[in-house]
Protein backbone atom coordinates (compact mmCIF):
# COMPACT_ATOMS: atom_id res chain seq x y z
CA UNK A 1 0.00 0.00 0.00
CA UNK A 2 0.72 3.51 -0.32
CA UNK A 3 3.04 4.65 2.82
CA UNK A 4 2.81 7.67 4.89
CA UNK A 5 4.59 7.78 7.94
CA UNK A 6 3.72 9.44 11.34
CA UNK A 7 5.91 12.63 11.50
CA UNK A 8 3.67 14.36 14.09
CA UNK A 9 6.35 12.67 17.33
CA UNK A 10 6.88 15.14 19.97
CA UNK A 11 10.64 16.87 19.24
CA UNK A 12 10.93 16.14 15.89
CA UNK A 13 12.64 18.78 13.06
CA UNK A 14 11.13 18.77 9.50
CA UNK A 15 14.25 18.26 6.75
CA UNK A 16 15.77 21.06 4.74
CA UNK A 17 14.32 19.01 1.81
CA UNK A 18 11.04 20.53 0.32
CA UNK A 19 8.64 19.96 -2.39
CA UNK A 20 6.11 21.89 -4.01
CA UNK A 21 2.77 20.44 -4.01
CA UNK A 22 -0.45 22.25 -5.60
CA UNK A 23 1.35 25.53 -4.99
CA UNK A 24 2.10 25.01 -1.15
CA UNK A 25 5.31 24.61 0.51
CA UNK A 26 5.34 20.92 2.44
CA UNK A 27 8.20 19.48 3.89
CA UNK A 28 9.40 16.16 3.14
CA UNK A 29 10.27 14.91 6.16
CA UNK A 30 13.25 12.10 6.77
CA UNK A 31 11.19 10.23 8.84
CA UNK A 32 8.78 9.23 6.22
CA UNK A 33 12.07 7.83 4.88
CA UNK A 34 13.18 6.09 8.56
CA UNK A 35 10.02 4.94 9.21
CA UNK A 36 9.60 2.98 5.45
CA UNK A 37 12.84 1.51 5.93
CA UNK A 38 11.94 0.38 9.11
CA UNK A 39 8.45 -1.24 7.95
CA UNK A 40 9.90 -2.87 4.68
CA UNK A 41 13.29 -4.48 6.03
CA UNK A 42 13.58 -6.81 3.00
CA UNK A 43 13.62 -3.45 0.73
CA UNK A 44 17.16 -3.38 -0.20
CA UNK A 45 16.40 -0.71 -3.39
CA UNK A 46 14.19 2.39 -3.96
CA UNK A 47 13.40 3.72 -7.64
CA UNK A 48 13.69 7.35 -7.78
CA UNK A 49 11.59 8.18 -10.37
CA UNK A 50 10.94 11.65 -12.49
CA UNK A 51 8.39 12.16 -15.68
CA UNK A 52 10.28 13.66 -18.98
CA UNK A 53 8.50 15.83 -21.25
CA UNK A 54 7.08 12.97 -22.77
CA UNK A 55 5.85 11.48 -19.77
CA UNK A 56 8.37 8.46 -19.89
CA UNK A 57 9.66 7.79 -16.45
CA UNK A 58 13.21 8.31 -16.06
CA UNK A 59 15.20 8.31 -12.73
CA UNK A 60 17.96 6.35 -10.79
CA UNK A 61 17.51 3.07 -8.81
CA UNK A 62 19.39 3.77 -5.30
CA UNK A 63 20.47 1.03 -2.52
CA UNK A 64 18.56 1.43 0.38
CA UNK A 65 21.25 3.23 2.34
CA UNK A 66 21.08 6.00 0.15
CA UNK A 67 17.27 6.26 1.15
CA UNK A 68 17.78 8.81 3.97
CA UNK A 69 20.30 11.14 2.03
CA UNK A 70 17.83 11.32 -0.98
CA UNK A 71 15.53 13.45 1.75
CA UNK A 72 18.12 15.01 2.92
CA UNK A 73 19.76 16.96 0.14
CA UNK A 74 18.07 15.00 -3.16
CA UNK A 75 19.72 13.45 -5.94
CA UNK A 76 21.74 14.52 -9.01
CA UNK A 77 20.24 14.54 -12.92
CA UNK A 78 20.84 16.73 -15.66
CA UNK A 79 18.38 19.07 -16.64
CA UNK A 80 18.90 18.20 -20.26
CA UNK A 81 16.31 15.03 -18.70
CA UNK A 82 13.63 17.45 -19.84
CA UNK A 83 15.10 18.16 -23.46
CA UNK A 84 15.00 14.56 -24.34
CA UNK A 85 13.04 13.48 -27.31
CA UNK A 86 10.93 10.54 -27.96
CA UNK A 87 13.93 8.36 -28.49
CA UNK A 88 15.95 9.81 -25.26
CA UNK A 89 18.21 11.96 -27.40
CA UNK A 90 18.94 15.70 -26.07
CA UNK A 91 17.69 18.29 -28.03
CA UNK A 92 20.77 20.24 -27.76
CA UNK A 93 18.33 23.03 -29.51
CA UNK A 94 17.11 24.04 -25.83
CA UNK A 95 20.02 24.84 -24.58
CA UNK A 96 19.54 22.22 -22.03
CA UNK A 97 22.44 20.05 -22.86
CA UNK A 98 25.96 20.88 -23.52
CA UNK A 99 25.97 24.45 -23.88
CA UNK A 100 25.36 24.26 -20.36
CA UNK A 101 27.38 21.86 -19.77
CA UNK A 102 24.94 19.07 -19.49
CA UNK A 103 24.89 20.44 -16.39
CA UNK A 104 22.67 18.64 -13.30
CA UNK A 105 19.99 19.89 -11.02
CA UNK A 106 18.95 18.83 -7.67
CA UNK A 107 15.50 16.61 -7.79
CA UNK A 108 13.81 16.16 -4.19
CA UNK A 109 11.26 13.96 -2.96
CA UNK A 110 7.51 14.52 -3.53
CA UNK A 111 6.17 13.64 0.11
CA UNK A 112 3.87 10.75 0.69
CA UNK A 113 5.30 9.38 -2.90
CA UNK A 114 7.23 6.33 -1.11
CA UNK A 115 5.47 3.11 -1.59
CA UNK A 116 6.32 -0.72 -2.68
CA UNK A 117 6.77 -1.72 -6.08
CA UNK A 118 4.15 -4.63 -5.31
CA UNK A 119 5.10 -6.20 -9.17
CA UNK A 120 9.24 -6.59 -8.26
CA UNK A 121 10.15 -10.36 -7.93
CA UNK A 122 13.14 -8.69 -5.16
CA UNK A 123 11.33 -6.22 -2.91
CA UNK A 124 11.95 -2.81 -4.73
CA UNK A 125 10.56 0.52 -3.42
CA UNK A 126 9.55 3.59 -5.26
CA UNK A 127 9.63 7.41 -4.82
CA UNK A 128 8.71 10.27 -7.00
CA UNK A 129 10.76 13.43 -7.55
CA UNK A 130 10.56 16.83 -9.00
CA UNK A 131 13.44 18.81 -9.92
CA UNK A 132 14.57 22.28 -8.90
CA UNK A 133 18.10 24.54 -9.09
CA UNK A 134 20.99 24.03 -7.03
CA UNK A 135 19.67 25.73 -4.32
CA UNK A 136 17.26 23.57 -3.65
CA UNK A 137 14.60 26.43 -3.35
CA UNK A 138 13.85 27.43 -6.58
CA UNK A 139 11.82 24.52 -9.03
CA UNK A 140 13.16 24.31 -11.97
CA UNK A 141 10.84 26.17 -14.95
CA UNK A 142 11.27 22.53 -17.32
CA UNK A 143 9.95 20.51 -14.92
CA UNK A 144 6.36 19.60 -16.37
CA UNK A 145 4.81 18.86 -12.76
CA UNK A 146 5.67 22.43 -11.92
CA UNK A 147 4.53 23.48 -15.11
CA UNK A 148 1.19 22.80 -14.29
CA UNK A 149 1.77 23.74 -10.41
CA UNK A 150 2.35 27.61 -11.51
CA UNK A 151 -1.03 27.19 -13.56
CA UNK A 152 -2.97 25.75 -10.02
CA UNK A 153 -1.53 28.19 -8.35
CA UNK A 154 -3.55 30.30 -10.45
CA UNK A 155 -6.71 29.06 -9.08
CA UNK A 156 -5.78 29.18 -5.04
CA UNK A 157 -5.14 32.83 -5.65
CA UNK A 158 -9.24 32.83 -6.46
CA UNK A 159 -9.97 30.66 -3.42
CA UNK A 160 -10.74 27.69 -6.23
CA UNK A 161 -10.28 24.07 -6.09
CA UNK A 162 -10.00 22.31 -9.62
CA UNK A 163 -11.32 18.82 -8.98
CA UNK A 164 -10.36 16.01 -11.84
CA UNK A 165 -10.38 12.62 -12.44
CA UNK A 166 -8.20 10.64 -15.42
CA UNK A 167 -9.69 8.03 -17.56
CA UNK A 168 -6.51 6.05 -19.15
CA UNK A 169 -6.70 3.85 -22.47
CA UNK A 170 -4.40 1.48 -23.56
CA UNK A 171 -3.77 -2.46 -25.53
CA UNK A 172 -2.65 -5.33 -24.54
CA UNK A 173 0.03 -6.41 -27.23
CA UNK A 174 1.94 -10.07 -27.92
CA UNK A 175 5.65 -9.71 -26.65
CA UNK A 176 6.03 -10.94 -30.11
CA UNK A 177 5.41 -8.73 -33.14
CA UNK A 178 4.85 -9.42 -36.73
CA UNK A 179 7.60 -7.96 -39.07
CA UNK A 180 7.62 -4.68 -36.14
CA UNK A 181 3.86 -4.89 -36.19
CA UNK A 182 1.65 -5.45 -33.31
CA UNK A 183 -0.99 -8.09 -32.97
CA UNK A 184 -3.38 -8.68 -29.60
CA UNK A 185 -2.11 -11.56 -27.26
CA UNK A 186 -3.54 -14.90 -26.90
CA UNK A 187 -6.20 -15.30 -24.15
CA UNK A 188 -4.90 -16.53 -21.23
CA UNK A 189 -8.09 -18.92 -21.06
CA UNK A 190 -8.82 -19.68 -24.70
CA UNK A 191 -5.29 -19.48 -26.33
CA UNK A 192 -7.15 -17.20 -28.70
CA UNK A 193 -6.25 -13.91 -30.35
CA UNK A 194 -9.11 -11.19 -30.05
CA UNK A 195 -10.63 -9.98 -33.43
CA UNK A 196 -13.11 -8.07 -32.68
CA UNK A 197 -14.77 -5.53 -31.91
CA UNK A 198 -16.91 -5.89 -28.04
CA UNK A 199 -17.29 -2.31 -26.36
CA UNK A 200 -17.98 -3.12 -22.68
CA UNK A 201 -17.85 -6.54 -23.32
CA UNK A 202 -17.83 -8.96 -19.73
CA UNK A 203 -16.09 -11.71 -21.67
CA UNK A 204 -12.95 -9.79 -22.71
CA UNK A 205 -12.71 -8.56 -18.88
CA UNK A 206 -13.43 -12.13 -18.17
CA UNK A 207 -10.72 -13.30 -20.55
CA UNK A 208 -8.20 -11.52 -19.03
CA UNK A 209 -9.12 -11.29 -15.52
CA UNK A 210 -6.07 -12.17 -13.68
CA UNK A 211 -4.01 -9.34 -15.14
CA UNK A 212 -6.73 -6.94 -14.96
CA UNK A 213 -7.41 -7.89 -11.29
CA UNK A 214 -3.58 -7.69 -10.67
CA UNK A 215 -3.52 -4.09 -11.82
CA UNK A 216 -5.76 -2.63 -9.77
CA UNK A 217 -4.27 -4.59 -6.48
CA UNK A 218 -1.08 -2.77 -7.93
CA UNK A 219 -2.83 0.46 -8.08
CA UNK A 220 -4.30 0.22 -4.74
CA UNK A 221 -1.55 -1.18 -3.20
CA UNK A 222 0.54 2.16 -4.05
CA UNK A 223 -2.21 4.37 -3.21
CA UNK A 224 -3.24 5.04 -6.46
CA UNK A 225 -7.52 5.48 -6.63
CA UNK A 226 -8.06 2.93 -9.82
CA UNK A 227 -11.49 2.11 -9.22
CA UNK A 228 -13.63 0.64 -12.81
CA UNK A 229 -11.75 -0.98 -15.85
CA UNK A 230 -13.89 -1.81 -19.37
CA UNK A 231 -13.14 -3.10 -22.49
CA UNK A 232 -12.95 -0.47 -24.83
CA UNK A 233 -13.66 -0.38 -28.90
CA UNK A 234 -11.07 -2.35 -30.21
CA UNK A 235 -9.52 -5.74 -30.11
CA UNK A 236 -7.04 -6.32 -26.54
CA UNK A 237 -7.96 -2.49 -25.88
CA UNK A 238 -9.19 -1.51 -22.16
CA UNK A 239 -9.64 1.62 -20.24
CA UNK A 240 -9.30 2.04 -16.15
CA UNK A 241 -10.54 5.10 -14.72
CA UNK A 242 -9.05 6.66 -11.77
CA UNK A 243 -11.27 8.24 -9.28
CA UNK A 244 -11.38 12.58 -8.85
CA UNK A 245 -9.47 14.12 -6.54
CA UNK A 246 -8.86 17.79 -5.77
CA UNK A 247 -5.17 17.87 -6.22
CA UNK A 248 -4.43 18.46 -10.23
CA UNK A 249 -1.01 17.84 -9.76
CA UNK A 250 -1.99 14.52 -7.65
CA UNK A 251 -4.35 13.15 -10.10
CA UNK A 252 -1.28 13.70 -12.69
CA UNK A 253 1.21 11.78 -10.58
CA UNK A 254 -1.80 9.06 -10.30
CA UNK A 255 -1.75 8.74 -14.22
CA UNK A 256 1.90 8.47 -14.63
CA UNK A 257 2.40 5.98 -11.88
CA UNK A 258 -0.56 3.98 -12.92
CA UNK A 259 1.14 3.78 -16.61
CA UNK A 260 3.90 2.24 -14.80
CA UNK A 261 1.72 -0.13 -12.91
CA UNK A 262 0.18 -1.94 -16.07
CA UNK A 263 3.47 -2.17 -18.35
CA UNK A 264 4.87 -3.98 -15.15
CA UNK A 265 1.93 -6.04 -14.41
CA UNK A 266 1.88 -7.27 -18.42
CA UNK A 267 5.37 -8.30 -18.27
CA UNK A 268 4.77 -10.32 -14.75
CA UNK A 269 1.82 -11.89 -17.19
CA UNK A 270 4.10 -12.46 -20.21
CA UNK A 271 2.09 -9.69 -22.33
CA UNK A 272 3.22 -6.11 -23.06
CA UNK A 273 1.01 -3.09 -23.55
CA UNK A 274 1.25 0.23 -25.71
CA UNK A 275 -0.07 3.54 -24.99
CA UNK A 276 0.76 4.23 -28.36
CA UNK A 277 -1.70 6.76 -29.74
CA UNK A 278 -2.83 4.62 -33.10
CA UNK A 279 -1.39 1.43 -33.20
CA UNK A 280 -3.76 -0.30 -35.24
CA UNK A 281 -4.94 1.66 -38.80
CA UNK A 282 -8.66 0.19 -38.84
CA UNK A 283 -8.81 0.95 -35.39
CA UNK A 284 -9.80 2.98 -32.48
CA UNK A 285 -6.89 4.69 -30.78
CA UNK A 286 -6.21 5.57 -27.14
CA UNK A 287 -7.22 8.40 -25.53
CA UNK A 288 -6.85 10.46 -22.38
CA UNK A 289 -10.08 12.12 -20.79
CA UNK A 290 -10.17 14.18 -18.42
CA UNK A 291 -12.61 14.77 -16.18
CA UNK A 292 -12.87 18.86 -14.13
CA UNK A 293 -14.77 20.65 -12.13
CA UNK A 294 -14.38 23.36 -9.90
CA UNK A 295 -14.53 23.70 -5.97
CA UNK A 296 -15.10 26.14 -3.23
CA UNK A 297 -15.87 25.65 0.71
CA UNK A 298 -17.10 22.30 -0.74
CA UNK A 299 -19.25 23.70 -3.80
CA UNK A 300 -19.16 22.35 -7.07
CA UNK A 301 -19.22 25.83 -8.82
CA UNK A 302 -20.08 23.60 -12.33
CA UNK A 303 -23.62 22.57 -10.46
CA UNK A 304 -26.73 24.23 -12.32
CA UNK A 305 -28.79 26.78 -10.48
CA UNK A 306 -32.40 26.25 -8.67
CA UNK A 307 -34.15 26.38 -11.93
CA UNK A 308 -31.85 24.00 -13.92
CA UNK A 309 -29.58 26.37 -15.08
CA UNK A 310 -26.17 25.78 -16.28
CA UNK A 311 -23.57 27.99 -13.90
CA UNK A 312 -22.05 30.91 -14.92
CA UNK A 313 -18.44 29.16 -13.77
CA UNK A 314 -19.65 25.96 -16.21
CA UNK A 315 -20.31 28.36 -19.37
CA UNK A 316 -16.93 30.33 -19.24
CA UNK A 317 -14.96 27.36 -18.75
CA UNK A 318 -16.27 26.00 -22.04
CA UNK A 319 -16.35 28.73 -23.69
CA UNK A 320 -12.05 29.13 -22.61
CA UNK A 321 -11.70 25.27 -23.83
CA UNK A 322 -12.90 26.08 -27.17
CA UNK A 323 -11.66 29.45 -28.10
CA UNK A 324 -8.26 28.52 -27.24
CA UNK A 325 -8.83 24.70 -28.40
CA UNK A 326 -6.65 24.87 -31.80
CA UNK A 327 -3.76 26.66 -29.30
CA UNK A 328 -3.13 23.78 -27.35
CA UNK A 329 -3.80 20.86 -29.34
CA UNK A 330 0.05 19.74 -29.42
CA UNK A 331 -0.31 19.34 -25.47
CA UNK A 332 -3.03 16.97 -26.09
CA UNK A 333 -1.57 15.65 -29.30
CA UNK A 334 2.06 15.57 -28.88
CA UNK A 335 3.65 13.16 -31.23
CA UNK A 336 3.25 12.68 -35.26
CA UNK A 337 1.51 9.41 -34.76
CA UNK A 338 -1.53 11.04 -32.22
CA UNK A 339 -3.15 12.93 -35.36
CA UNK A 340 -3.92 9.04 -36.58
CA UNK A 341 -6.81 8.84 -34.30
CA UNK A 342 -8.85 11.52 -35.53
CA UNK A 343 -11.85 10.06 -37.62
CA UNK A 344 -15.50 10.43 -36.99
CA UNK A 345 -15.85 6.52 -37.07
CA UNK A 346 -14.16 6.42 -34.22
CA UNK A 347 -15.35 8.52 -31.59
CA UNK A 348 -12.82 11.85 -31.96
CA UNK A 349 -14.08 15.26 -32.08
CA UNK A 350 -12.45 16.58 -35.34
CA UNK A 351 -13.78 20.10 -34.42
CA UNK A 352 -14.14 22.82 -31.48
CA UNK A 353 -17.55 21.60 -30.15
CA UNK A 354 -19.62 20.87 -26.87
CA UNK A 355 -22.91 19.65 -25.89
CA UNK A 356 -24.83 17.98 -22.77
CA UNK A 357 -24.05 14.09 -22.24
CA UNK A 358 -22.80 13.84 -26.18
CA UNK A 359 -19.74 11.47 -26.82
CA UNK A 360 -19.50 13.17 -30.27
CA UNK A 361 -17.97 16.57 -29.20
CA UNK A 362 -14.81 17.79 -28.14
CA UNK A 363 -16.08 18.68 -24.43
CA UNK A 364 -19.05 17.03 -22.51
CA UNK A 365 -20.77 17.84 -19.93
CA UNK A 366 -21.82 14.64 -18.74
CA UNK A 367 -25.27 13.50 -17.38
CA UNK A 368 -25.83 12.60 -13.68
CA UNK A 369 -26.30 14.12 -10.39
CA UNK A 370 -26.19 18.18 -10.05
CA UNK A 371 -23.22 18.35 -7.62
CA UNK A 372 -21.28 15.88 -9.75
CA UNK A 373 -21.76 18.25 -12.81
CA UNK A 374 -18.14 18.54 -14.76
CA UNK A 375 -16.81 18.81 -17.95
CA UNK A 376 -15.31 15.31 -20.05
CA UNK A 377 -12.76 16.47 -21.84
CA UNK A 378 -12.27 14.15 -24.61
CA UNK A 379 -9.43 15.12 -27.02
CA UNK A 380 -6.22 13.64 -25.53
CA UNK A 381 -4.10 10.99 -26.78
CA UNK A 382 -2.87 8.52 -24.15
CA UNK A 383 0.64 9.09 -25.08
CA UNK A 384 0.21 12.78 -23.79
CA UNK A 385 2.40 13.89 -21.11
CA UNK A 386 -0.79 13.96 -18.40
CA UNK A 387 1.09 17.42 -16.67
CA UNK A 388 1.19 18.97 -19.64
CA UNK A 389 -2.11 18.24 -20.83
CA UNK A 390 -3.63 19.42 -17.58
CA UNK A 391 -2.25 22.22 -17.21
CA UNK A 392 -3.11 23.34 -21.05
CA UNK A 393 -6.81 22.90 -19.98
CA UNK A 394 -7.01 24.25 -16.45
CA UNK A 395 -5.03 27.08 -18.55
CA UNK A 396 -7.80 27.69 -20.99
CA UNK A 397 -10.48 26.92 -17.98
CA UNK A 398 -9.06 29.78 -15.84
CA UNK A 399 -8.79 32.21 -18.99
CA UNK A 400 -12.33 31.58 -19.70
CA UNK A 401 -13.67 32.17 -16.34
CA UNK A 402 -11.25 35.20 -15.96
CA UNK A 403 -12.98 36.84 -19.18
CA UNK A 404 -15.99 35.03 -19.19
CA UNK A 405 -16.13 34.01 -22.24
CA UNK A 406 -18.92 32.51 -23.56
CA UNK A 407 -18.91 29.25 -25.66
CA UNK A 408 -20.80 28.89 -29.06
CA UNK A 409 -23.63 27.42 -29.34
CA UNK A 410 -24.19 23.46 -27.85
CA UNK A 411 -24.22 20.76 -30.33
CA UNK A 412 -27.39 18.15 -30.32
CA UNK A 413 -27.20 15.08 -31.92
CA UNK A 414 -24.33 13.84 -33.92
CA UNK A 415 -21.25 16.39 -33.88
CA UNK A 416 -19.32 14.75 -36.86
CA UNK A 417 -22.57 15.55 -39.47
CA UNK A 418 -22.89 19.49 -38.00
CA UNK A 419 -19.16 20.45 -38.14
CA UNK A 420 -16.98 20.46 -40.60
CA UNK A 421 -13.33 19.39 -39.16
CA UNK A 422 -11.01 22.38 -38.31
CA UNK A 423 -8.85 21.55 -35.59
CA UNK A 424 -4.93 21.38 -36.53
CA UNK A 425 -4.45 17.56 -38.26
CA UNK A 426 -1.09 17.40 -38.04
CA UNK A 427 1.73 17.82 -35.68
CA UNK A 428 3.27 20.70 -37.61
CA UNK A 429 0.32 22.97 -37.71
CA UNK A 430 -0.49 22.01 -33.81
CA UNK A 431 3.24 23.59 -33.38
CA UNK A 432 2.69 26.58 -35.03
CA UNK A 433 -0.57 27.03 -33.12
CA UNK A 434 1.21 26.93 -29.84
CA UNK A 435 3.95 28.90 -30.55
CA UNK A 436 1.75 31.73 -31.46
CA UNK A 437 -0.25 31.55 -28.72
CA UNK A 438 -0.82 34.59 -25.84
CA UNK A 439 -2.89 32.94 -24.18
CA UNK A 440 -0.52 29.85 -23.61
CA UNK A 441 2.66 31.83 -23.02
CA UNK A 442 0.66 33.78 -20.46
CA UNK A 443 -0.24 30.49 -18.48
CA UNK A 444 2.53 27.74 -19.44
CA UNK A 445 5.46 30.35 -19.95
CA UNK A 446 7.21 31.33 -23.42
CA UNK A 447 10.48 29.78 -21.78
CA UNK A 448 8.77 26.84 -21.48
CA UNK A 449 7.42 26.44 -24.49
CA UNK A 450 10.30 26.78 -26.48
CA UNK A 451 11.98 24.11 -25.28
CA UNK A 452 8.77 21.85 -25.67
CA UNK A 453 8.20 23.25 -29.64
CA UNK A 454 12.02 23.24 -30.35
CA UNK A 455 11.95 19.44 -29.13
CA UNK A 456 9.05 18.21 -30.89
CA UNK A 457 10.15 20.37 -34.01
CA UNK A 458 12.94 18.34 -33.46
CA UNK A 459 10.94 14.76 -33.41
CA UNK A 460 9.39 15.79 -36.69
CA UNK A 461 12.22 16.72 -38.74
CA UNK A 462 13.41 13.64 -38.32
CA UNK A 463 10.28 11.71 -39.18
CA UNK A 464 9.87 13.85 -42.45
CA UNK A 465 13.70 12.13 -43.45
CA UNK A 466 12.40 8.67 -43.03
CA UNK A 467 11.60 6.85 -46.15
CA UNK A 468 8.58 4.57 -45.29
CA UNK A 469 7.64 1.48 -47.00
CA UNK A 470 4.77 2.59 -48.35
CA UNK A 471 6.88 4.85 -50.30
CA UNK A 472 9.19 2.16 -51.49
CA UNK A 473 5.92 0.15 -52.54
CA UNK A 474 4.25 3.37 -54.66
CA UNK A 475 7.55 4.82 -56.37
CA UNK A 476 10.72 2.56 -56.06
CA UNK A 477 9.57 0.73 -59.63
CA UNK A 478 6.95 3.27 -60.80
CA UNK A 479 8.38 6.39 -61.47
Amino acid sequence: MSFQADVTGVGTEPAEVIALDAGNIVPASVQEAEAFLEAYPEVHFIDLLIADMNGIVRGKRIDRSALVKAFERGIALPASVFALNIQGTTVEETGLGVEIGDADRICLPIPGTLCIEPWQKRPTGQLLMTMYELDRKTPFFADPRYVLQRVVERFTELGVKPVSAFELEFFLIDQENITGRPQPPRSPISGKRPNSVQVYSMDDLDEYAEFLEDVIEAAHEQGIPADAIVAESAPGQFEVNLHHVDCPVKACDYSVLLKRVIKSVAYDHEMDTTFMAKPYHDQAGNGMHVHISLERDGRNLFAPDADGNLSDYLRWAVGGLLETLPQYMAFLCPNVNSYRRFSPSFFVPCAPTWGIDNRTVAVRVPGGEPDAMRIEHRLGGADANPYLLMAALLSAIHHGISNRIEPPAMTEGNAYEQHEQSLPTNLRDALRELEGSEVMKEYIGEEYLDVFVLCKESELEEFEKTISDLEYMWYLHTV
